[in-house]
C-alpha cells in the first residue's frame, strides 16, 4: 500500500518558511540592535564616563602601567583607542587585552583570565556589582581601583591623546589641537551620524525607509569629504588629528564589510579617487599598520552577526589589490 502523504503547496511553504524567519529575525535583531518605531538603529550610550587628569580631586591620576585597554580587533570603536595609543606612542605606558567575540553566547571573552576574570561581562561586574548592562568594548581600565575609567571611545582618544604626554614617545604631536577643536568637533559630529554609526544604520535599519535615509545620509557625507580632501591631505588642514583616526576605522573597514554585510552599496571606497588616496596615507602612518587586523574583521563581522549572516561563511575576499 503506498502511503500518499500530502505536502504543502509551495507557495505555503514560501510563505510560512519567510514568516517564521522574519519573526525569529525580528526578535534577534531586537537584542542586538535597538530601534525606533521606524525601524531606525538607535545606539545605546556609554555609561562609564570618567576621565584621567592631574586635578588634585581626581582619583584617576596620569601614570605609566597603571591603566589597561580592553579592545576586539575587529570593532571600529576599539580600533580608534589603539591607533591614538600608537600614534602617541603610548606602547610601554598602557597595555592592551584583546577581547574575542563569543557569537554563540553574544559576549567578548578572553584568551587568558584577566583580573580573574574569562569575559567582559565579568569585567564589568567587577567594576559595578550587580551591572547587567551591555558589556562593550573598548575599556579603559584601571588596574589600582580594579574599575571602568570610561568605555566610551570618543572620551578616551581625548584622554589619550592629553593626559600621558609625560609617558609618550611622541608628547609633541596633538591630535586635539586647541586651535583646530571646533573644526575639529564639528566633523566628529557629522561623521559620527553619518558614517561611523551609519554605516550601523545601514546594516540594522529594520525597515526600508530607515535604510534608505541611513544609506543617503552615509554617501552624501563620503562625497562631501571626498570633494574636500581633493585640495586637503586631511579633514582639518595637512595635519592628522582626531577626527581623521575616527573617521579611518570606518573606513578601513568599509569595502571589506560594510559594503557587502551592511548593504553600505552604492560606492566602494575605492572607487572615491581623494578618499581611496586618504585612507592609504593613514594606513601608511607609523604603527597604524599594526593595529589593523584585516582576517579579524571579516571574523568578528561574518561570523558573528548571526541574524545578517545565518550561514556563518567569511567570505575570501574582497581583493584589495585588483
Amino acid at each position: 500500500m503506498v502511503n500518499k502523504r500530502r505536502s504543502l503547496p509551495p507557495s505555503l511553504t514560501i510563505k510560512l518558511g519567510k514568516w517564521v524567519w522574519t519573526t525569529l529575525w525580528q526578535t534577534m535583531m531586537s537584542k542586538l540592535a535597538p530601534r525606533n518605531n521606524s525601524g531606525e538603529y538607535i545606539r545605546p550610550v556609554s555609561l562609564f564616563r570618567q576621565t584621567v587628569g592631574i586635578q588634585p580631586e581626581n582619583k584617576y591620576q596620569p601614570a605609566t602601567k597603571r591603566y589597561r585597554l580592553f579592545v576586539g580587533l575587529g570593532c571600529p570603536w576599539a580600533h580608534r583607542t589603539i591607533v591614538v595609543r600608537a600614534l602617541k606612542g603610548l606602547e610601554d605606558a598602557i597595555s592592551v587585552t584583546i577581547a574575542s567575540p563569543a557569537g554563540d553566547k553574544g559576549i567578548w571573552v578572553f584568551e587568558e583570565e584577566e583580573e580573574g576574570c574569562n569575559t567582559l561581562p565579568e569585567l564589568y561586574n567587577l567594576a559595578q556589582p550587580g551591572y547587567n548592562g551591555r558589556a562593550t568594548v573598548p575599556v579603559l581600565w584601571d588596574e589600582q581601583t580594579k574599575t571602568i575609567v570610561n568605555n566610551e571611545s570618543a572620551d578616551i582618544i581625548v584622554i589619550l591623546n592629553t593626559e600621558f604626554n609625560h609617558f609618550a614617545k611622541n608628547s609633541n604631536l596633538d591630535l586635539y589641537p586647541e586651535q583646530l577643536k571646533a573644526k575639529i568637533d564639528q566633523w566628529n559630529e557629522k561623521i559620527y551620524h553619518t558614517v561611523n554609526n551609519g554605516v550601523y544604520r545601514c546594516g540594522f535599519a529594520q525597515s526600508q525607509e530607515a535604510y534608505e535615509k541611513a544609506c543617503q545620509e552615509l554617501f552624501t557625507t563620503l562625497d562631501e569629504i571626498d570633494n574636500m580632501l581633493s585640495t586637503s591631505r586631511y579633514l582639518c588642514g595637512e595635519s592628522v588629528t582626531l577626527a581623521d583616526v575616527r573617521l579611518f576605522t570606518t573606513l578601513f573597514r568599509f569595502d571589506i564589510v560594510y559594503y557587502g554585510l551592511f548593504k553600505c552599496n552604492l560606492r566602494r571606497i575605492k572607487d572615491y579617487k581623494y578618499l581611496s588616496v586618504y585612507l592609504q596615507d593613514l594606513y601608511k602612518l607609523p604603527g597604524i599598520a599594526e593595529t589593523c587586523n584585516l582576517e579579524a574583521v571579516k571574523k568578528d563581522y561574518y561570523g558573528n552577526l548571526f541574524p545578517l549572516n545565518p550561514g556563518g561563511i567569511i567570505p575570501l575576499g574582497p581583493d584589495l589589490n585588483s
